[in-house]
């Protein structure tokens, strides 16, 4: 019979100051993925239960982020406190309201 876990933790903000990384590539979030899971006392399993994947999955997607869908990687990162932002590279951009789906 499969086991239930109940994994409590205290608010992000408790742990840590507030944080913003800017990432370029895979590597710089691999390096950041288990920090963030850390700062939340929680163990690959624990992550994997919260976003319905197991610890192997886990594991191969901090290891190697590019080997994680956008939506897994979304779940992961709204499951540790994670907003995340785009930018543009243009210094004195306004902020866009972003395109209807059906324009991408």
């Amino acid at each position: 019979m499969p086991q239930k876990a109940c994994i409590e933790y205290m608010p992000l903000m408790a742990y840590i100051a507030d944080m913003d990384y800017l990432l370029q590539t895979p590597a710089q979030l691999a390096k950041h993925l288990p920090s963030l899971r850390n700062a939340r006392h929680l163990t690959q399993a624990q992550l994997g239960m919260l976003v319905g994947l197991n610890q192997t999955r886990i594991a191969k997607i901090e290891a190697d982020p590019q080997r994680v869908s956008f939506g897994q990687l979304f779940k992961i990162l709204s499951a540790l406190g994670v907003q995340v932002q785009l930018l543009t590279n243009e210094a004195d951009s306004e902020p866009k309201t972003p395109p209807d789906a059906a324009d991408w």
